[in-house]
C-alpha cells in the first residue's frame, strides 16, 4: 500500500518549497526500530549528485535534469520486530503540522488491519504545489516522504528507483496525465 500511495503523490504536479520539521520523536522510532532508512538530500547535496550523473548517458540525463528542479527529499522509513513496537502518537507533532490552512490533505486511506496512508499537498495562493508530504502507517513500519522543488511530471519516472523513490512506468505516467 505504502508504494501505491508514494506513487500516487509522485504522479501530481510540479513541487515547490515546504517547511515540515521533523520532530525529535522521529528519533525515538529509529531507536525501537528493527531497520530504519534515513535519506536527507538539501539542495546543495542534490546539486553534488547531479554532478556524479553523465550527460552523455540518456537516462542518466534525464535523472540530472529531474534533480535539479528539486530542493528537497526527504525519507523516514522505519520496521518494526512487532506489532505495538512504536505508538501512533510517537508522529502526532509530525502530524500536527500537516493542517489547514496550509496544507490540504488529498488522499485518506485505512484499513481494518491498521495500515493507513495519507498523501498531504501544501499549495500556493497562486495555485502552485509547494509541497507533498506522504504518511503510511502499518502495525509494524511507519514511513514519511517530502519532495519539494520544481519538477514536472515527465520527470518522476526519471527518480524512480533512487532515494528510495519508487521505480515509476514513464508510460502510465503519460496516460495518467492524458485521463487514461
Amino acid at each position: 500500500m505504502r508504494s501505491a500511495i508514494v506513487l500516487f503523490a509522485l504522479m501530481l504536479a510540479p513541487a515547490g518549497a515546504q517547511e515540515i520539521r521533523l520532530p525529535a520523536s522521529l528519533d525515538k522510532l529509529a531507536a525501537k526500530a528493527e531497520e530504519s532508512v534515513d535519506v536527507t538530500l538539501d539542495s546543495q547535496m542534490l546539486k553534488l549528485t547531479t554532478q556524479f550523473l553523465s550527460s552523455t548517458d540518456k537516462d542518466e540525463a534525464r535523472a540530472k535534469k529531474a534533480l535539479a528542479g528539486l530542493d528537497n527529499i526527504t525519507v523516514r522509513s522505519y520496521q518494526f520486530a512487532s506489532e505495538g513496537d512504536y505508538n501512533p502518537a510517537d508522529v502526532a507533532d509530525l502530524r500536527a503540522q500537516l493542517k489547514m490552512p496550509a496544507w490540504s490533505r488529498l488522499v485518506g486511506v485505512k484499513s481494518k488491519n491498521g495500515d493507513s496512508a495519507d498523501v498531504y499537498l501544501k499549495v500556493n495562493p497562486d495555485g502552485v504545489i509547494a509541497g507533498v508530504v506522504i504518511l503510511a502507517a502499518e502495525p509494524r513500519e511507519f514511513t514519511f516522504v517530502s519532495i519539494t522543488g520544481k519538477l514536472d511530471l515527465a520527470q518522476l519516472a526519471d527518480l524512480g528507483g533512487k532515494y528510495h523513490i519508487p521505480a515509476l512506468d514513464s508510460d502510465s505516467l503519460h496516460d495518467s496525465r492524458r485521463g487514461r
